[in-house]
């Protein structure tokens, strides 16, 4: 364990896939606000980098968790790991996830069952072993990052959009159910951010991506954390993104379905 012995009193913000992208940004920015910091990441060498530098910057104590996320013990090792630290979670930021590229039936199945335990499972997991002891202690903050693409199907990222579309669902159902508690839901539905994302799952050269400008990941941090600490329940960054996640219900979804088609082709 990477940590400072100071500010054991500080607020505690768990944030998984932590070491790039907008995990990375929502760091920084909890960081800022001196929260003390889980940071949860597969890329080990990177979160000891991350944690040195934010404890050298900030003084934050910063504790760090190597896990593969698509283990489907992970979640509750996590948790486990927490509760003997004795270390209270008060946001819990379920930002990890990935995607794939390609027609469904010509991709990895061994991947996409992967991608389904990351972006869908381990989140739904990790979100009911923490929420407990938030309405215990009545108060506490939970922060999904969903997509843009959770509004409409997504042919050639098929299992992707549909993870993200279940996190939108089941951001806005719990949010409902725990009015009144202290706790809140937002769910974060960024369109296409410059991270990494786009070169893993192979898409770079689609028509959606070449040669677009796309927000940057700490602008889409810096969004989605002031939605969070408003309480807001969506929170979709850009005038675009919000636009077309209205537009897409006055559309016939066969339309909208074949529009995505052609946008996602790298042709």
């Amino acid at each position: 364990m990477n940590k400072t012995h100071q500010g054991q009193s500080k607020k505690t913000a768990l944030i998984t896939g932590a070491a790039g992208g907008i995990g990375y940004e929502l760091a920084c920015i909890f960081a800022t606000h001196d929260y003390n910091l889980v940071l949860v990441d597969r890329n080990g060498l990177k979160l000891v980098e991350i944690a040195a530098k934010f404890q050298k910057k900030f003084g934050n104590l910063v504790k760090t968790i190597v896990k593969d996320l698509s283990i489907s013990t992970a979640p509750e090792e996590i948790f486990t790991e927490l509760q003997l630290a004795n270390i209270n979670v008060d946001v819990l930021v379920n930002n990890a996830g990935f995607g794939i590229y390609g027609l469904f039936h010509k991709t990895d199945l061994a991947t996409e069952l992967e991608m389904l335990q990351v972006n869908l499972v381990c989140l739904t997991h990790l979100t009911k072993l923490f929420v407990k002891h938030m309405v215990k202690q009545g108060e506490g903050k939970i922060l999904n990052v969903s997509s843009a693409a959770a509004f409409q199907p997504g042919p050639l990222m098929a299992v992707y959009f549909a993870t993200k579309a279940y996190i939108l669902s089941f951001s806005e159902a719990i949010a409902n159910e725990l009015e009144g508690t202290g706790v809140t839901v937002t769910v974060l539905c960024p369109g296409s951010t410059e991270s990494g994302f786009h070169e893993r799952t192979g898409m770079a050269d689609s028509k959606l991506l070449k040669g677009k400008r796309m927000m940057d990941a700490q602008t889409v941090a810096e969004i989605g954390f002031r939605g969070l600490m408003k309480g807001q329940t969506i929170v979709i960054p850009g005038f675009m993104n919000k636009l077309l996640a209205k537009c897409v219900r006055f559309v016939p979804r066969n339309l909208v379905t074949k529009i995505v088609r052609n946008m996602q082709e790298d042709k």
